[in-house]
């Protein structure tokens, strides 16, 4: 038999051709998650985690890249131990917002950018990269503040725009953005699940708590105290600061009174923040009376979510005027009350969205007594608070269910 070497090699051509066609076809999908916004705070810490948990657990035929923007003290290290088959990127954009060579080959090769959990849309810079190579990309579980007309349209351009809280969700709404899929979704916290149980058992060892038989407090100042401020703004924020530091925090003193006196149960003072350290020791723990003060542990050292995490699912309860600390040990099985200041955002209204609105109160409305019975409740009426956190747990995961289904369809997986 002659070969035609001719009709052989458009054989082989046409074979070549549906191999690199089939290949393409079949790849992984890829997704392209944008977080990691500061690491001063194991709330914005945890959002990272969180949302690659759930596209593990609801996308598991994606490849992941997270596009890190902070990722430094620890937090990459954490990170890679818990998922190392997700890539990790830490390129920043360069003048006028132009990829890096990394991040340009990142994006042409994507199936969906995804902005995770935050306090806002932290990072829109990569969305005009997007339009312009014609890449789809969605927004999850962030808050919202004013709609300027850029982020109108950043919003209205996206594939889905999930809000972390439905007040958000309304603004987007009220503003005129149509064309994304939009709901609410409670954000990629509420699924945390990275534990350092050897950290946090050592700890709570030297700091003389057993496990089940303390409750935890985090204090806040109405404003973060961030120095990069313009100077009159940091001068108008310590002045509310310092007006109501006090007042707001001796009804966590009341609270951390009555716990004591009702249960007999100690109480460890932690931080969400870095600069809470030193409030806690300041307003919390030096003016309580000494029988009281006795029995209260301030932690003096910054730690990461996830033996944050590991301390709060051995503690009866957190009471705390941070967000994230509740969401925290809302993620290990543990009840807790958000004591909200009017400076926060919007964001407070996921524990009204989640079904815990009995556990959530405002700060100039609430007196130290009415927050300490609640408190006080996880420790006697442990049965009615675990089966309320428990329903609550359980919607959450639904409607993060639901709307990993919208993440994975963009991404072009059924």
């Amino acid at each position: 038999m002659v070969l035609d070497r001719r009709a052989f090699l458009a054989g082989s051509a046409a074979a070549f051709g549906s191999l690199t066609a089939w290949c393409q076809e079949n790849k992984p999908r890829h997704v392209v998650l944008r977080s990691g916004w500061q690491t001063i705070n194991i709330g914005d810490v945890a959002h990272t985690p969180g949302v690659l948990r759930l596209l593990e657990r609801h996308v598991p035929a994606a490849k992941v890249t997270l596009w890190g923007s902070n990722l430094g003290d620890g937090v990459e290290a954490m990170l890679r131990r818990n998922f190392p088959k997700v890539d990790i990127v830490t390129d920043k954009l360069g003048a006028m917002n132009k990829p890096t060579e990394k991040l340009d080959a990142l994006f042409r090769g994507m199936d969906l950018f995804l902005h995770g959990s935050g306090p806002s849309v932290v990072s829109p810079q990569a969305f005009p990269v997007c339009r312009e190579l014609k890449k789809p990309y969605g927004i999850y579980g962030v808050t919202l503040g004013d709609i300027t007309p850029s982020l109108k349209s950043d919003l209205a351009a996206a594939a889905f725009v999930f809000c972390r809280d439905t007040l958000s969700l309304e603004a987007i709404k009220a503003s005129g953005v149509t064309g994304p899929t939009m709901g609410f979704t409670p954000e990629g916290t509420f699924a945390f699940h990275l534990r350092d149980d050897d950290k946090a058992t050592a700890y709570l060892k030297a700091a003389g708590l057993e496990e089940g038989k303390f409750l935890c407090v985090v204090p806040r100042l109405r404003w973060t105290p961030y120095k990069h401020l313009a100077e009159a703004e940091l001068k108008r924020r310590t002045d509310v600061n310092d007006q109501f530091a006090e007042a707001d925090h001796a009804k966590l003193r009341a609270v951390i009174a009555a716990w004591v006196k009702e249960t007999g149960l100690p109480v460890l003072v932690c931080p969400e923040m870095t600069y809470q350290i030193e409030v806690g020791k300041k307003l919390l723990v030096e003016p309580l009376p000494d029988e009281v003060r006795k029995r209260v542990v301030h932690r003096d050292t910054f730690w990461l979510p996830d033996e944050a995490a590991s301390v709060y699912a051995r503690a009866l309860g957190v009471v705390s005027c941070e967000m994230h600390s509740p969401i925290l040990a809302f993620s290990q099985g543990t009840p807790a009350i958000y004591v909200r200041q009017p400076t926060d955002t919007r964001k407070g209204q996921m524990w009204r969205d989640v079904g815990l609105k009995e556990w959530i109160f405002e700060i100039d409305d609430a007196a130290g007594p009415e927050i300490a019975q609640v408190a006080v409740s996880f420790a006697k009426e442990r049965k009615a608070a675990l089966a309320k956190l428990k329903a609550a747990r359980e919607g959450a995961d639904r409607t993060q269910k639901e709307t990993m289904a919208v993440v994975a369809k963009a991404a072009g997986l059924a």
